[in-house]
Formats: structure tokens, C-alpha cells, sequence
């Protein structure tokens, strides 16, 4: 199985950093309530105003800090710390804070993006920095934010867009064992309103211009949820998984333009896929039928991705994050 290396830190980091501070061009998430809020991505959002959208500038940094501490010896290792020194600062993050007061801002990024600013918070802890205590009410906004909104969803968001719930709480709940009590138990509860029940799923997937895996990604929040109890549920929900069925699982999904930021969404599927299929084996464990299906389908997807993660823009911006997941996971 392909693993995470010092090439990969190297090429994904620098293609990163390049477009952080990019700010144009910038798909702003604005609702104008008048003439005045028609300003630049910078006067909006202090720090996350590059990558084009907010979402992918805080993975982005996620990413980026992430590397630069699994590879400390990194050539531009000492360039992100810089760039977050100046960037990951108190002043900056209440600009950010006063965007989530605005009206109509209640939904801003939910959920993709509130999960990744808490990602985001959770790396930033594990550095000898103030980035963690300054992002702090930022962290705390979001994590306040899904608790009003989890115990009114009735119904899951099982999309394989950037709406899909099942991914926003598995790195939610991640940020949230050390920090949150209260948020771990909301979404173990929601994850088993709404999922523990499903049975033979026919993953009618992927969708042209999804970058998640609706059934995947369910069954990757729920290694974490059921803990020992997941191989028996995964046994009902993907019954004939270790017979590769449904074989639209198990098969890289084809890019046929990756100019076009939508279609290109399909490598960034081909990579959650991988990071969803070497979870979902390790939590079955080397015994189970399906675990070498597993491994062999991630390392397919993987072969099918890493190639693309640079090259063009509308995959570029985002694409090294979700390739840092498959390699390494959260």
C-alpha cells in the first residue's frame, strides 16, 4: 500500500502554499445585504481568502501545518511557520468570527467547512505555536454551531458533495474526543439514528461532480461510532462487499476533463474512497473476508488519484489535502 513520503510532503506542500494567500480567483459564500458588503475575499475573511473558497484555504493550512510536523525537516517547512505566524493570529480570526455574525450567515460552509476549520484547530494544537489558542473562538463558534444543528437534522445529508454529513462529523468527532464530551455523544447518537438501521446498500454512486463517497463515507463515521460493533454492521450494510458488490465501490471513478473544477471533483473522490477503504479495513481487522478487497480497492483508487493531485488549478486548490487523508489519515 502506497504510504505517505518526504516526495509527497514536498510536492503537495509547496503546490499548497503557493495558492493560500492566492486570492484570486475566490467563489465567495456572501449573501449581500447591500451595496456595502461588495468588497474584495480579503475584507470578508482575513485569513481564508486564497485557495478559491474558504473551505479549501482552511484545509489548505490544515494540510499544510500538517506536513510541515510529520516532515519538520521540510525545505519550506520554515516558510509555513512564517506564513502562520503571521496569519493564524487573534486579530484576524475575530475578522473571521464578526463573518459568522452577519445575517443570513447561519449556514455559511455547513457542514464541509465547519468540520475542516475544527481539523484545522485540532492540527494546530499539536505545534509548539499560539496558531491553536488563536483560532480557540473560531473552533468554538463552529463546535457550537453543530450543536444547534445536529439535534434539528432530521434526516441525514448522505450527498457525496461538500453537504455530506457523515464526513463533516468523522472529523468533527475527531476534534471533538479530547475537547467536546458533549459533542462526541450528539453525534454518536445522530450517526446511529440515522445509519445503524441501513441494510444492503445499493451505493447508486458516484454521482458526476461528487468528491465523497455517500455509502463509504457512512460506513467510515461508523468504525468509529460502533467501535467493535462495526464488523457485524458492516456485514448487513455491504453483504456481498467481499465478492466486490456493488462494484461501482470498488471501481476508480473516470475524470474526463480535469479543467472543469466540477467534473475534477472525481479525483477527489477516487482519493476519500482510499482513505474510507484503509479505515474500513483496519477496523475489520486481517481476519475479516473483505479487508485484502479493501486494501486492494484503496490502492487502486490511490494509483488512480495521485498523479492528478497537481497540474491544474481546479484540482490543485484542493486536491492535496483529501491526498493527505488517503496517505495518513486525520
Amino acid at each position: 500500500m502506497t504510504q505517505l513520503t518526504h516526495a509527497h510532503a514536498t510536492r503537495f506542500a509547496a503546490a499548497t502554499l503557493s495558492h493560500l494567500g492566492r486570492e484570486y480567483p475566490y467563489k465567495m459564500d456572501l449573501v449581500l445585504n447591500g451595496p456595502e458588503d461588495a468588497k474584495p475575499p480579503r475584507a470578508h475573511h482575513p485569513i481564508f481568502h486564497g485557495s478559491f473558497d474558504w473551505h479549501s484555504c482552511v484545509h489548505g493550512w490544515w494540510q499544510v501545518l500538517r506536513l510541515a510536523r510529520r516532515f519538520p525537516d521540510l525545505a519550506i517547512a520554515t516558510d509555513i511557520r512564517t506564513r502562520a505566524d503571521a496569519m493564524l493570529v487573534p486579530e484576524k480570526v475575530a475578522g473571521e468570527l464578526a463573518f459568522l455574525d452577519r445575517p443570513y450567515a447561519a449556514a455559511f460552509e455547513r457542514p464541509y467547512g465547519w468540520a475542516w476549520l475544527l481539523a484545522l484547530h485540532a492540527e494546530a494544537a499539536q505545534h509548539d505555536a499560539p496558531w491553536a489558542a488563536a483560532l480557540e473562538p473560531l473552533a468554538a463558534a463552529f463546535a457550537a454551531r453543530f450543536h444547534t444543528f445536529l439535534p434539528k437534522l432530521t434526516y441525514p445529508l448522505r450527498v457525496g458533495t461538500h453537504f455530506n454529513i457523515a464526513f463533516a462529523l468523522t472529523l468533527a468527532r475527531h476534534w471533538a474526543e479530547s475537547r467536546d464530551p458533549a459533542l462526541v455523544s450528539l453525534i454518536d447518537a445522530r450517526a446511529r439514528d440515522w445509519f445503524a438501521a441501513d441494510r444492503d446498500c445499493q451505493a447508486w454512486e458516484p454521482g458526476g461532480d461528487e468528491f465523497l463517497s455517500p455509502a463509504l463515507g457512512e460506513a467510515h463515521l461508523m468504525t468509529i461510532v460502533l467501535g467493535d460493533d462495526f464488523p457485524a454492521w458492516w456485514d448487513a450494510f455491504l453483504p456481498r462487499a467481499a465478492a466486490g458488490q456493488p462494484a461501482t465501490l470498488f471501481t476508480p471513478a473516470t475524470v474526463s476533463d480535469r479543467s472543469d473544477g466540477k467534473i475534477a471533483h472525481l479525483d477527489g473522490l477516487n482519493l476519500s474512497r482510499a482513505w474510507n477503504w484503509r479505515t474500513i479495513a483496519a477496523a475489520l481487522g486481517p481476519a475479516h473476508p473483505v479487508t485484502p478487497v479493501a486494501e486492494a480497492a484503496a490502492q487502486r483508487h490511490l494509483d488512480a488519484a495521485l498523479p492528478h493531485v497537481t497540474g491544474d488549478y481546479m484540482g490543485e486548490h484542493w486536491l492535496a489535502s483529501f491526498a493527505l487523508l488517503a496517505l495518513d489519515g486525520l
